[in-house]
């Protein structure tokens, strides 16, 4: 029996790693699954929160050049105004299936009359689905919802590829599953510091305020490592997208000066940023180290721009694993956010 890590008792790390083991199995799993009838959709509501909102951001970034009609992910309860009627579909994900936010709006979708479907392990949502007669897709994952990503998107993509919205993605699953494996050589626990650019940068990141830049698509990806670090480390992170950060964040390089050397920006970068968005980057990283912030980026690798995603979804994993066992937190508890919740069901 392998040896237990005394700070990760939950095996997070084995999560981690599952990443494109998950994508391919929610893409194969969602070939097979009964979709809902359709008409002609005018738009998708994919209603979540958290770790169960983010696979929904991730699809639809990636998707943003395919995708014929709005997608929008929807993070509150009810839904909006506009979602309503027979030819809107709401996707309501949750993977407990007991989210007070996404329960909300599934009753709300009932109500207008959407097609709606649910994405979940179980819970409460299964039960209304039943009830009312709707498709839901039950899939079987133990553990903390960030976890579940791989699943999420592979589903989301199963699904749209059914619906006739987009092409097929069999070749950019295989090629994302591919790249995540050789990730994993290269980032995971095994690989030694030396050769191991996630440790090195966590080392650098530690008693650090961090923020995380994405360009265009890649917004959802800086997002995604600003939450992992909340969650598994433990540790405050912030988020931005360029290149609206250049009308605004620029701006703020001036005061307080006294938290600059505590720090670090780092810039996410693919193959597929646009032209202007590399300059931005370029010119924005000058800045900040004229400021005296830290400043580091990371390259997206793999070919495609699913296999870019992931890569960089997979690396921001890795940093936030590392920088909670340098805190020294257990990874897998998020013991004030459930706290909240039992506050809120009081």
């Amino acid at each position: 029996m392998p040896e237990t890590n005394p700070f990760d008792p939950q095996d997070m790390n084995a999560a981690i790693e599952a990443l494109g083991a998950n994508l391919k199995s929610g893409w194969q799993l969602g070939l097979h699954l009964e979709v809902p009838e359709v008409g002609s959709l005018r738009q998708v509501v994919i209603c979540g929160m958290g770790g169960s909102a983010i696979g929904g951001d991730f699809t639809t970034a990636y998707l943003a050049d395919q995708l014929p009609i709005p997608v929008f992910v929807h993070r509150n309860y009810s839904l909006p105004a506009w979602a309503r009627g027979p030819e809107t579909l709401v996707i309501c994900s949750s993977h407990s299936g007991n989210t007070e936010e996404t329960l909300s709006s599934f009753n709300e979708g009932l109500q207008r009359g959407c097609i709606l479907m649910s994405i979940c392990t179980g819970g409460k949502l299964i039960e209304l689905s039943k009830e009312a007669g709707k498709i839901y897709w039950k899939f079987d994952h133990v553990g903390q919802p960030r976890t579940a990503i791989g699943w999420t998107v592979g589903l989301l993509l199963a699904l749209f590829f059914r619906l006739g919205l987009i092409e097929d993605q069999a070749l950019a699953v295989e090629e994302a599953v591919a790249v995540l494996a050789e990730g994993i050589t290269k980032l995971g626990k095994d690989s030694p510091v030396s050769s191991n650019p996630a440790k090195r940068l966590a080392g650098q990141l530690l008693e650090h305020n961090i923020v995380i830049y994405g360009a265009g698509e890649m917004e959802v990806i800086a997002r995604r490592w600003k939450s992992e670090i909340n969650e598994l480390a433990k540790a405050w992170a912030a988020f931005e997208g360029i290149p609206e950060m250049n009308h605004n964040a620029l701006a703020g390089l001036h005061h307080p000066e006294s938290l600059y050397e505590h720090t670090s920006a780092i810039f996410l970068c693919t193959d597929f940023d646009n032209d202007r968005n590399r300059k931005r980057i370029e010119l924005s990283q000058r800045f900040f180290l004229q400021a005296g912030v830290a400043v580091d980026s990371v390259q997206a690798l793999g070919e495609g721009k699913l296999a870019q995603m992931f890569s960089l979804l997979q690396f921001g994993d890795f940093i936030a694993y590392y920088l909670a066992l340098a805190y020294g937190e257990d990874p897998t508890p998020i013991e004030i956010l459930n706290e909240l919740k039992r506050l809120l069901a009081k």
